[in-house]
């Protein structure tokens, strides 16, 4: 969870429109060399079904299609494989899963190489790397690749796209979702289609009538850790004490780390202070959407609800707090939980230096 949440949301100018990349594909046709990474892993092999359906109509076949295993590729391997003729179609597609383009050093960075610097016409090569994956602009291998090839990086969708997605899968079951329910669909599990899409198809099973509201998907809906914190401080904002508690029980019960808890109460508090201190020098919302990285128009207006419920100094101690109790769950050797319950208790008192 700590890793979800350390990483930035994709400024508006650096996310990807899927539907002028797969234009691009269909207009100009298969490039011989792709490197297809980020976390929207739903859109990356959805792209790779359009690659492989306009290099292999017919399907593939051993002459045509190679898939490779990143984990124990070696450079002759995938030479021989870019290097075989098409048997039954015009084209062929070699698709290698995996590859850890940072153990690719000195001599196998020389040969891969000359390898994607002299693929044939008839071929089309393909790297798809797992989700997690982030591409160091310093490593050789990679440089080769966005060199000769097209890099592609499979973000998480804005808003509006997100929605009227959303909007299709529940139609496709017969319903009608509501704006607003694709919205709080999005709060409450994420904005990864391979984890909404379970949460959609439990929705519209259990939601009687057409009509998907957001009360059917407040009801029904799994929530990730990250909008049980952000239900936290909303707790915490409106003095509910007993009720953050509820929460952090609720997510120690889902089996998340105390270490990995704090990481996200932490970086909550950061983005409450960014808003609180919006709200006090009257800097909108465009402020806290860019200082917190945050994407969507609705967070960012909880955010601004949610950080008037606290004083300016008590947020500041707030993202202090954090810090010490961080250091005190890596130093000490205290119980996770224990230190958590007396973070959460000092943030409800407003506890100051």
């Amino acid at each position: 969870m700590a890793k979800r949440a350390e990483k930035k949301a994709p400024k508006q100018s650096e996310r990807l429109n899927y539907g002028e990349v797969s234009r691009e594909l269909k207009t100009g046709g298969p490039q011989r060399l792709y490197l297809l990474y980020g976390q929207e892993d739903y859109l990356r092999e959805a792209f790779l079904g359009e690659l492989k359906a306009l290099c292999l109509p017919d399907g593939g076949d051993d002459f045509s299609y190679h898939r490779l295993d990143g984990r124990t590729l070696d450079m002759r391997e995938l030479e021989e494989a870019v290097n075989a003729l098409p048997f039954l179609s015009e084209r062929a597609l070699t698709e290698v899963r995996g590859y850890d383009l940072g153990r690719c050093r000195d001599q196998e960075a020389e040969a891969l190489e000359r390898i994607v610097s002299d693929i044939p016409e008839y071929c089309t090569l393909v790297f798809v790397q797992d989700s997690g994956y982030e591409p160091d602009q310093r490593q050789k291998a990679v440089k080769s690749l966005k060199k000769y090839g097209k890099a592609i990086h499979f973000t998480s969708q804005g808003q509006g796209p997100l929605v009227q997605w959303i909007r299709k899968r529940f139609a496709a079951l017969g319903k009608n979702a509501l704006p607003d329910a694709c919205v709080t669909l999005i709060y409450l599990s994420g904005e990864l289609m391979n984890g909404l899409i379970p949460e959609i198809e439990k929705i519209a099973a259990g939601t009687q009538g057409e009509l998907v509201t957001a009360e059917d998907v407040s009801r029904l809906a799994m929530r990730i850790p990250e909008a049980r914190v952000f239900e936290m401080t909303d707790q915490l904002a409106a003095r509910d004490y007993d009720g953050a508690c509820r929460t952090l029980a609720d997510l120690m019960a889902m089996g998340e780390e105390p270490i990995a808890i704090l990481a996200v109460i932490g970086t909550q508090m950061r983005r409450l202070y960014a808003a609180r201190v919006a709200v006090d020098e009257k800097l909108g919302g465009d402020f806290v959407r860019q200082y917190c990285g945050v994407k969507f128009d609705f967070m960012v207006d909880r955010l601004l609800r949610s950080a008037r419920g606290f004083d300016t100094e008590d947020l500041a101690r707030a993202v202090e707090l954090c810090a010490e109790t961080d250091y005190a769950m890596k130093s000490t050797g205290m119980d996770g939980t224990d230190l958590l319950s007396e973070l959460l208790i000092k943030i409800a008192a407003g506890e100051r230096a």
